[in-house]
């Protein structure tokens, strides 16, 4: 969320970015209730103190009609500060509602548009391949290769559920250890984190964990979630924690399965693996100082060209518009890989810089050369999406006999460089 403080002091500019975001927040609203809640608070404030001074008065030696009169003062006290409280936490859930409303600011150079389509296209595709051949989908690769079972997932879970077996499972495995090793030379620490988190910290993250807008799946009479990225489950590990700033900045690789509902998500370029409910994720996950996060952020964007590089797919990088970036994102790209069986590029990664965002709503702070605690800037970028993964693999190396060769990178830890129907 953002600094009431700078809400109050540049609201025309909160109110401006608003609009450029495309989403419905009220600056006016959230500021009168901020407003509202600190008066009553003064008001609570001083009726506390005069009943502790009540209270003391009790103590000493008084008549009756003396004493009388200071248990009426007494009681009357703490009826008005009872009202006064109940005002003051209806006010302050109203004011949290309409804070966490307002989206980040934007950086300067991100596109202000509404929709996806409008982003800005900063390095195209150089390595489309070319085939002599209609390509198959990954859906009718994935099953003459018998890797990929839908039928049976939906059998045993529901639709948006797939099994990977045979190499499709190996292929996953393989994936991971490959970013896994490549961000562990990089100084990132790898994690694999809980699949579970507390509502608390999925609204700090700036997911809404419960109610019909949630793209999360919640666990019935508990306070938790099941992860949708480990974004999450990384970002909770440092929750209410000071960092010394020489620890800066924090690296973390994160390993989990990701679930998200994908309510309303349809369409021929949804089906298959492009959108489902359960999949695994390597995310990068960063802390830093202010002034470290842009660079910090530019390097996630390397890595991630880095990765689609070595794996030989063709991808192109989008500057994401104003209105497809998300509340938490001050600054976001898109790495998109061109996907022969849809003839047209699907988004693989993302990497956002979020701020200070989320950490004050998560309460992580780092101590500054001179004592002072600031909060720390967050960003986060993924490394490894399996499921998209393995459709650019299996559309963009397909052969036209139907088997499809293994990305260089990846042959050490398949134990072979193609994969062929057990019929052929």
């Amino acid at each position: 969320m953002l600094d009431i403080k700078f809400i109050k002091n540049n609201l025309q500019l909160v109110k401006d970015n608003i609009k450029k975001r495309f989403t419905e927040a009220d600056a006016d609203l959230t500021v009168k209730l901020y407003d509202e809640k600190n008066e009553i608070q003064v008001k609570l404030d001083d009726l506390r103190q005069k009943r502790n001074e009540n209270a003391s008065k009790m103590k000493g030696k008084l008549e009756q009609i003396e004493r009388e009169k200071l248990i009426i003062e007494g009681k009357e006290l703490k009826n008005n500060i009872s009202q006064l409280e109940e005002t003051l936490n209806d006010i302050n859930k109203k004011y949290f509602q309409e804070l966490v409303k307002i989206p980040n600011m934007t950086h300067p150079t991100t596109p202000i548009a509404a929709l996806e389509e409008d982003s800005k296209v900063l390095k195209k595709a150089d390595n489309i391949k070319e085939f002599n051949f209609k390509p198959k989908d990954h859906i009718e690769l994935g099953k003459e290769l018998d890797i990929l079972d839908f039928e049976n997932a939906a059998k045993v879970s529901g639709q948006k559920f797939y099994y990977l077996k045979n190499e499709g499972a190996l292929l996953e495995l393989a994936l991971m250890q490959f970013a896994m090793k490549l961000l562990l030379e990089k100084g990132f620490v790898p994690y694999i984190t809980p699949d579970l988190a507390r509502d608390s910290i999925l609204d700090g993250i700036g997911f809404n964990p419960r109610g019909n807008e949630t793209n999360v799946y919640s666990v019935q009479d508990t306070n938790l979630c099941l992860i949708a990225t480990s974004e999450i489950t990384l970002g909770g590990l440092y929750s209410d924690t000071i960092i010394a700033e020489n620890e800066l900045p924090v690296k973390m690789a994160g390993f989990s399965h990701c679930f998200r509902r994908e309510a309303g998500a349809a369409g021929k370029s949804q089906k298959g693996l492009y959108r489902v409910h359960q999949f695994s994720k390597v995310e990068m996950f960063a802390i830093t100082r202010e002034e470290d996060a842009e660079k910090m952020h530019e390097e996630f964007l390397k890595i991630e060209e880095e990765i689609y590089n070595k794996l030989e797919i063709p991808y192109r990088i989008l500057d994401v518009a104003s209105g497809d970036m998300g509340a938490q994102a001050y600054k976001k790209y898109d790495l998109e890989a061109w996907m022969p069986g849809r003839q047209e590029f699907g988004e693989i990664t993302s990497t956002s810089n979020c701020t200070d965002y989320q950490s004050r709503r998560l309460n992580i702070r780092y101590k500054d050369k001179s004592g002072e605690n600031k909060y720390a800037f967050m960003l986060n970028g993924t490394a490894i999406a399996v499921p998209r993964v393995l459709i650019a693999i299996l559309e963009n190396f397909q052969n036209e006999d139907g088997s499809v060769n293994i990305p260089n990178e990846l042959i050490p830890y398949l134990g072979k460089n193609h994969l062929r129907s057990k019929e052929k």
